[in-house]
């Protein structure tokens, strides 16, 4: 993974976003010596975006689990039909 300084992503935004797109690697920006932000290809950033909310919902689902927040199949199909009407 290469690192770019900020000060050449701003002279050479062109260069630093063609290697992005051939290497498909993230790129860490530093400014003062010190890791400041990373460039991502877009798509790789959606992907992990979707990934992030895949994961937040397993959370959300092991925590109802451990505090005893869940439901029958039947229990659950009854909530949801009083929706659905």
């Amino acid at each position: 993974m290469k690192t770019e300084l900020v000060t050449t992503l701003k002279r050479q935004p062109t260069k630093i976003l063609a290697d992005l797109r051939s290497t498909k690697e993230p790129v860490p920006i530093t400014e003062h010596g010190k890791p400041s932000a990373y460039l991502l290809n877009v798509d790789d950033y959606e992907m992990m975006q979707d990934r992030l909310k895949i994961l937040e919902g397993i959370s959300r689902g092991e925590t109802a689990i451990l505090e005893e927040r869940i439901h029958s199949h039947a229990k659950a199909k009854d909530k949801m039909s009083k929706w659905l009407k």
